[in-house]
């Protein structure tokens, strides 16, 4: 019973890997979340690079325009330029002389076409979303940017750019960082062939305000994705708890034994991890339920068995004080000696069927040669004078008969069989033993000439204390578990032991004991 339910488990969990498993679930429902939150903060950094890259190249052409614009123009012209660019464009333009010095700027040539922002004046909105700036740039390790400060001296030499634009004689650009979070690019550019240079300032609030409306949506997004990952969690968790709650009332009332058919939900429709549980649990009770039913029924055989056998003695017992014949006392003794040998009997077959299972469970398999333990079987017993002058004909086919399992428990099984066949053979006809291998299986087969089994008979000769013994044998010698025990041995090494005709079409049994051929 207990390698059918193994086998059928496996089945059913090479089943259940084709499907989509609670883990795979879990992990799913908790770890998208995350990735595409994740995978939007890798991407809206990448977005505020690709922003900034395009407004790079924008005021490096818009310096160099400018430039070639304010070269060879009078000094009225050049400043009414820089005002005019500064206001249509929203930057800050200065120029610089041959020398370095400061010759004119748009913000003291009129009102300044934009402002800083004064974060000692900023909401808590604005506080929190520079705390986020913060937090997404730690995230993704966005790379360090150097604050905006104005220098001090109105000259070339304080800005890096402009010092570099007036070594190469090309156009420079540079980022900074404003108190706020929000990008500031400078732009320098050469003016001329006389040394001038030109430096813009653009502080870019639209970058910032581009990525923070799209990480808004990204968190919006976020938000409907978290809650739908709360409600499958909830949906996924119910799915779980549920037939968990089941299946623990289920075995609650098996355990308390209020509800003899207590039926264990088996959850057909599930292939995942709780199915698999659900379709356990209830094997493992009908397996319980089965062993139950046999210990009880076991009990009550036993009980029949040596109530028949004290009762002899008992009565025997009795007897003898009152009988003064020596004849019927020695009778009597005989009698008494007789059901006590019984009796012992009894108990030590008893007592080595309840073990067989406990045993084999702990048992380690070894490679066994299964034609040379008949054999030796076979010749212990001549030896014994325990096959009462029959012959015993052995032979064996195939690849020779190495299987896996307990020696001692293998020779109990071939040692029924052959105290079987010696029971219902002729003092004159052979028993015949014939091991074959196929490859798969290892077949051992004991055949006797005697009456048979008749077919509705087959299966009962199996089953605990039933024994139809041959009329010419003393009753009680036989407790009519020897074929039962063959069997649970039998099927504790994966194997069948069956009755049935001889091949032959003789008269007699067949005996078949088939065990898995060792790789």
């Amino acid at each position: 019973m207990a390698d059918r339910l193994r086998r059928k488990g496996s089945g059913e969990q090479l089943t259940a890997t084709g499907r989509f498993a609670l883990t795979a679930r879990i992990l799913a429902v908790n770890i998208l979340p995350l990735v595409i939150m994740g995978g939007g903060l890798f991407y809206l950094d990448g977005y505020r690079t690709q922003l900034i890259n395009e407004r790079f190249k924008l005021a490096r052409i818009e310096a160099q325009i400018t430039a070639e614009a304010l070269a060879g123009a009078s000094r009225e012209r050049q400043e009414a330029l820089l005002v005019q660019i500064g206001k249509e464009q929203r930057m800050r333009l200065r120029m610089f002389d041959a020398k370095g010095k400061l010759a004119a700027d748009s913000f003291a040539l009129a009102d300044p076409s934009f402002r800083f922002n004064d974060i000692n004046d900023d909401d808590w909105e604005q506080r929190y979303a520079r705390w986020l700036d913060r937090t997404v740039d730690t995230i993704v390790s966005a790379q360090a940017v150097q604050d905006y400060v104005e220098p001090e001296a109105d000259n070339a030499d304080a800005w890096p750019e402009l010092s570099r634009a007036r070594e190469l004689g090309l156009s420079q650009v540079r980022l900074y960082d404003w108190r706020d979070g929000t990008p500031v690019i400078t732009a320098a550019a050469p003016v001329g062939l006389q040394g001038a240079t030109l430096l813009t300032v653009r502080n870019a609030v639209d970058i910032t305000e581009s990525v923070r409306s799209a990480r808004s949506t990204l968190g919006f997004a976020m938000l409907l994705l978290l809650a739908a990952s709360a409600l499958l969690s909830l949906f996924l968790a119910r799915t779980i708890v549920t037939p968990l709650r089941q299946l623990a009332r289920a075995a609650v009332r098996v355990r308390q034994g209020r509800e003899r058919e207590v039926e264990v939900p088996r959850l057909p429709q599930r292939s995942d991890e709780i199915g698999l549980l659900a379709r356990a649990v209830s094997d493992m009770t009908a397996g319980l339920r089965q062993r139950i039913d046999a210990v009880d029924s076991f009990a009550a055989d036993v009980a029949h068995e040596i109530k028949n056998p004290l009762a002899s003695l008992r009565s025997a017992i009795e007897s003898l004080p009152r009988v003064e014949d020596p004849a019927l006392r020695r009778e009597l003794i005989a009698i008494a000696t007789h059901d006590v040998r019984r009796i012992d009997r009894l108990v030590t077959e008893i007592s080595e069927a309840s073990r067989i299972d406990a045993e084999m469970s702990r048992a380690t398999l070894e490679p066994i040669e299964l034609a040379d333990l008949v054999r030796a079987i076979i010749g212990g017993r001549e030896n014994r004078a325990e096959n009462e002058g029959r012959r015993i004909e052995i032979a064996a086919t195939g690849y020779g008969a190495r299987v896996r399992g307990v020696g001692i428990r293998l020779e109990r099984v071939v040692e029924n069989l052959l105290d079987n066949a010696v029971s219902f053979s002729p003092p004159d006809a052979p028993i015949q033993v014939v091991i074959d291998n196929d490859g798969s299986w290892v077949t051992l087969s004991v055949c006797d000439s005697g009456p048979g089994i008749p077919e509705g008979e087959r299966e009962k000769v199996f089953q605990r204390f039933h024994s139809v013994r041959p009329d010419a044998e003393d009753f009680g010698n036989h407790s009519g578990l020897g074929l039962a025990i063959g069997r649970a041995i039998a099927e504790a090494h994966d194997g069948t032991l069956t009755a049935h005709d001889r091949p032959d079409g003789a008269p007699g049994a067949c005996l078949r004991l088939r065990l898995p051929a060792a790789v």
